[in-house]
């Protein structure tokens, strides 16, 4: 099947969807979360083969963690339509109501974006989570899935178009390119005829790729340079147990910790009880002139360093004198994604949270919680580092847009 036939097969379905009932949509979801764990064995020999074919061609270890699927993930990913189900349909919602002085009764109401594309690398589990989201508000999708995750995107959306056309919903609510052809993914960015907004999800090329060649709409997805700052009226325990897990439970993920920030004041009593926190996870630390003093081991950071995305266990480091200059340092190398400060003050927490740009701004609390599902989204479609239409974890409603409807008794304008 040619683009052309798809943008026109996911028109048609966008039309279906728009006139399901949220009973018929949750009960669809449903089905289709029992079908996955199901046939979790056949999705999993499919990862398998991605998996092997990664690490074989030297695929990095976070990127392997990206891409491979356990029986406990396909259980989430189960899970996820579970809870996309249980939350309210925005579909119809109506946002605004008022009569202006020529008596016409205007309704603001919220309604699908229409066709959805998304591109994205390594991650199967987007397959079913952009199908949840997307499904639920009465969009359509088209998937372009990385090379490296072909067989496992393939068995997941067979997986869901199967139980579509047992329910008797059209298949074509989800369609994937299976093409690895990069002239196909190029030709898709041109699809506005046929697509009405455009998400990229992945690394920085991609998504630099999709923001200056798409033609379509794009929500921009952004990679995650997050920070960490640890003030001068830190719990150091506390901060330790934030970097810890902020840094190493998942390193193939955008919402991990990449750099520390420290105040100059506790630089010597935090930097050691750090270095023997991460010694078992054999972080590389990387820091300027300050960090070295008590840390003679670390490695001197670079301004590379600094604005650099690892997703690796390696942590760049930075000394500072007060929340002034933290946030400064922030805002300069972050990628607008998600930050933290670790503080008891709460003037200076809230001057943090004032201060930072970015979609999500944490006090006391790891950056790993910048998650659909942890926000109770039951998904999310990417985080948005951008400032229009949407921004951080996007859900149901980030995936709507809205309409007037106008109801008058004769009135024509003069």
């Amino acid at each position: 099947m040619n683009l052309q036939q798809m943008g026109e097969k996911a028109v048609a379905a966008k039309y279906s969807l728009q006139g399901k009932r949220a009973e018929e949509k949750n009960a669809a979801l449903l089905f289709v979360a029992e079908k996955l764990t199901e046939n979790t064995e056949l999705i999993l020999n499919a990862n398998r083969e991605d998996v092997a074919a990664g690490e074989k061609n030297g695929m990095h270890q976070g990127m392997i963690d990206r891409l491979r699927l356990t029986e406990e993930r396909i259980l989430a990913m189960a899970e996820g339509l579970k809870q996309i189900v249980a939350l309210p349909d925005p579909i119809g919602e109506v946002l605004e109501q008022f009569t202006p002085p020529n008596g016409l009764a205007i309704e603001k109401r919220r309604v699908p974006m229409g066709v959805i594309g998304i591109i994205y690398e390594s991650r199967p589990n987007v397959t079913v989570d952009a199908f949840g989201l997307c499904f639920k508000t009465g969009n359509a999708v088209i998937l372009k899935g990385g090379s490296d995750a072909l067989n496992s995107n393939k068995a997941i959306a067979d997986v869901i178009r199967a139980t579509l056309s047992e329910a008797g919903i059209t298949p074509d609510a989800l369609q994937l390119i299976e093409t690895t052809d990069r002239a196909v993914t190029a030709a898709f960015m041109k699809m506005n005829n046929y697509v009405d907004l455009l998400i990229p999800r992945g690394g920085a090329g991609l998504i630099k790729s999709v923001v200056e060649n798409s033609t379509i709409p794009v929500i921009e997805t952004g990679t995650g340079n997050c920070h960490v700052y640890v003030d001068k009226e830190a719990d150091l325990t506390m901060a330790v147990n934030i970097i810890r897990n902020a840094k190493t439970q998942r390193i193939g993920v955008c919402n991990a910790c990449e750099s520390l920030v420290v105040h100059s004041a506790v630089r010597e009593t935090l930097l050691p009880m750090l270095a023997e926190a991460l010694a078992p996870y054999a972080v590389e630390l990387r820091g300027d002139n300050r960090i070295r003093e008590i840390l003679p081991d670390c490695t001197a950071a670079t301004e590379e360093d600094y604005g650099k995305e690892y997703l690796d266990y390696i942590l760049s480091m930075k000394t500072v004198d007060s929340v002034e200059e933290a946030i400064a340092h922030i805002n300069k190398y972050n990628t607008k994604h998600s930050e933290t400060i670790i503080t008891e003050n709460k003037e200076t927490a809230e001057a943090f949270l004032d201060g930072v740009d970015a979609a999500c701004v944490y006090v006391n609390a790891s950056t790993r919680f910048t998650d659909g599902f942890e926000f109770g989204f039951g998904a999310e479609i990417g985080i948005s580092t951008q400032k229009l239409h949407a921004r951080g974890p996007m859900g149901l409603k980030e995936l709507t847009s809205y309409k007037y409807v106008i109801r008058g008794n004769g009135q024509v304008r003069k």
